[in-house]
């Protein structure tokens, strides 16, 4: 079993101490209460930890100018996956293109009385409470969220996260890319579905947000599993 090294600088970040100084800058009642609740210490065992896995469908890659279009949360350990808690929402955006509806398959019809994203947020929010976040692409939840809440409630969201595919580029590229580059060698594909065939997980339709959640939360387990120790250090880990 691999026990790869801290990745440098991260080992510096103290989410704990900025949840705090978060909880007395935040002006909305629900970011207050979100960092309130805290965060874990950066020396917590990953078997020790509260996860919820994430996962965003979006009507494109630009937070500025994109919308969310739908949600998934899993809540999950390195032992067990809790699907009877697992909550989704189809949200209402702004504008749904064509492109955007044969991505996601998340139609007109279905985002009519969809809620908007200032209505389901206080359930999001009260979920994540006191979790560390798992994501395939950390870019897209944190960006789009951060966002989001600056349109609707006037300031941003921050908050750990575990990235599987940035934890996949570690095995996949370690400390070859320069080599992959100079031999013009493609790395392997760090893709959600391309990630999980090499640890042997059963593929699942892509790009909803409920089933792209349950892929990252086992993806998450198995890069574990493989690679690391349960009693691994979060802060090797979170960013």
């Amino acid at each position: 079993m691999n026990h790869p090294q801290t990745p440098k600088g991260q080992e510096t970040l103290d989410w704990a101490a900025r949840f705090k100084l978060l909880a007395q800058q935040a002006r909305h009642p629900l970011l207050q209460r979100f960092y309130q609740a805290g965060v874990i210490s950066a020396q917590t065992p990953l078997e020790q930890v509260e996860l919820l896995a994430m996962d965003l469908e979006t009507t494109g890659l630009d937070a500025l100018t994109d919308s969310i279009v739908s949600i998934g949360l899993l809540p999950f350990t390195l032992k067990r996956i809790r699907c009877g808690e697992a909550l989704y929402w189809v949200i209402k955006p702004s504008q749904l293109s064509h492109e955007s509806v044969t991505f996601h398959r998340i139609t007109h019809a279905d985002v009519r009385h969809a809620p908007r994203l200032p209505d389901v947020m206080k359930k999001v929010l009260e979920t994540m409470e006191g979790k560390i976040m798992v994501v395939h692409y950390r870019a897209i939840e944190r960006n789009f969220l951060d966002q989001a809440l600056r349109h609707h409630f006037g300031e941003g969201l921050h908050f750990p996260v575990i990235d599987t595919m940035q934890l996949e580029a570690r095995q996949v590229c370690g400390d070859r890319g320069w080599l992959y580059r100079l031999f013009r060698r493609s790395p392997a594909s760090i893709r959600l579905a391309d990630s999980r065939v090499r640890y042997h997980l059963p593929p699942y339709h892509a790009h909803h947000a409920l089933t792209d959640a349950l892929a990252t939360a086992e993806l998450l387990q198995a890069q574990i599993a493989t690679h690391y120790s349960p009693s691994i250090a979060i802060r090797q880990l979170w960013d």
